[in-house]
């Protein structure tokens, strides 16, 4: 009983110090935990590729567990790496140098003690660079016109600048951007600026850098794809005027007219709006928004999650947040895309953040806001100390009890002699 009490006081001292939940993990048949994946990686052949795995270590810091480097572990069709050759582990992470199309596939993680053993994994896609489709590796970004947007160029924390500048580029234009190119972009540390988001700046922006790694210089590229909602406020739409000629003979109409193909506009089947995520102070969340669209126009659906109205990257949420994971299923009323948002750790600065899901195609677009807040603990606190408190009570009663019971009388044992004077 007292064992179960101070159980419950660890809990309610959980609880009140914000410290994060300790969810259960599934295990897989060789007795490993199973951590859930990390977001996709897509890159271009020949650059430099460092993989981490932040979801699967913070899975380990929030059980406290924290793996010296001789126990963790990173393969591949059970393949290990040390720390040479072209593809080496250094502590907690795989270093590609350089990445080849080959090393597409899956890599697994694994930390592994005498007593416990945690696993997870993270895909790898390598394209390579004289055939690929920007869109297919680059992250989706939505703005409005109108808006300041900054670029930030992503997923590059871990690798070391040379204090060379950033290079961007737009669409498959050879020529970097410039400094103040016609008023419409700006750098500032390496981050590319739009003052004021216009339909024109719509397209596939790419940012590179040099990045020094065992005194040898590598290429690392990163693409974001910017899809722009609303009208420039200089244009305006231009009415259509009917031709006499036409419009003279009804007969005309009819057999002149030209039926063209219409794109479904898509439909955000999850999460529905207002939507409230909740998660306790230290916790993570998975979100998913699943969009609903014609097969043939799932590829060219731009999905992507904003915070209070920015960018992941651009918002309080960029250190703590990953986005990706892009997925396309076909279902009977056509193909799901789906897009993941991680939010790794939530603190009191998350409290109403809205988050928004914006899905575009050519059909049109459609937005669904959601919200995050913190779980209140008042409920948790009530149930805890109720539980505590009964536990409390009868170990006391059972204490008392014993202490104060009654003591029973003995009984006088009695055995017939033989009434005999002589032995």
């Amino acid at each position: 009983m007292i064992s179960l009490v101070l159980m419950l006081a660890v809990v309610v001292i959980e609880c009140v110090n914000g410290k994060p939940t300790k969810p259960p993990l599934p295990m897989k048949d060789d007795g490993c935990y199973l951590v859930e994946s990390e977001l996709e990686i897509s890159s271009l052949e020949g650059e430099a590729i460092i993989l981490s795995f932040p979801i699967f270590m913070r899975a380990l810091e929030v059980r406290k567990i924290f793996p010296p480097t001789d126990q963790f572990f990173i393969t591949k069709n059970n393949v290990t790496y040390d720390g040479e050759g072209r593809v080496q582990q250094h502590d907690k992470q795989l270093w590609l140098l350089p990445s080849q199309v080959s090393d597409s596939g899956e890599f697994v993680c694994t930390y592994r003690n005498e007593n416990y053993c945690v696993t997870g994994n993270i895909t790898l896609q390598v394209y390579g660079s004289s055939s690929v489709d920007m869109k297919k590796w680059s992250f989706p970004i939505s703005a409005t016109v109108g808006e300041e947007l900054t670029f930030r160029c992503p997923s590059i924390s871990d690798f070391n600048s040379t204090g060379r500048p950033i290079e961007w580029y737009k669409d498959s234009s050879p020529t970097s951007l410039q400094q103040g190119r016609g008023g419409s972009f700006r750098r500032d540390r390496g981050n590319l600026l739009l003052p004021a988001v216009r339909r024109a700046h719509a397209g596939v922006y790419t940012c590179q850098l040099r990045v020094l790694i065992n005194n040898q210089l590598y290429k690392v590229s990163r693409a974001i794809v910017l899809s722009v909602n609303g009208l420039d406020p200089d244009i305006t739409p231009t009415p259509t005027v009917p031709d006499p000629s036409v419009t003279s003979n009804p007969g005309l109409i009819s057999s002149s007219t030209v039926h063209t193909p219409t794109t479904r506009p898509p439909v955000i089947v999850s999460p529905l709006n207002g939507t409230i995520f909740e998660g306790l102070h230290g916790s993570g969340l998975e979100l998913f928004c699943r969009v609903l669209t014609e097969c043939e126009t799932a590829d060219s659906t731009v999905v992507t999650w904003l915070v209070n109205g920015q960018s992941v990257e651009s918002s309080h949420l960029d250190e703590r947040a990953l986005q990706g994971g892009r997925r396309v299923t076909r279902v009977s009323e056509g193909c799901h895309t789906e897009l993941r948002l991680i939010v790794v750790t939530m603190t009191d600065e998350d409290v109403k953040t809205e988050l928004k899901c914006v899905a575009k195609n050519q059909g049109g677009t459609q937005e669904v806001v959601t919200q995050l807040q913190l779980e209140d603990s008042t409920f948790t606190w009530l149930v805890v100390g109720i539980v505590a408190a009964s536990c409390f009570l009868t170990v006391v009663s059972v204490f008392l009890y014993v202490l104060f019971k009654p003591k029973r009388k003995k009984k006088m044992d009695y055995f017939l002699a033989r009434q005999n004077s002589t032995f």
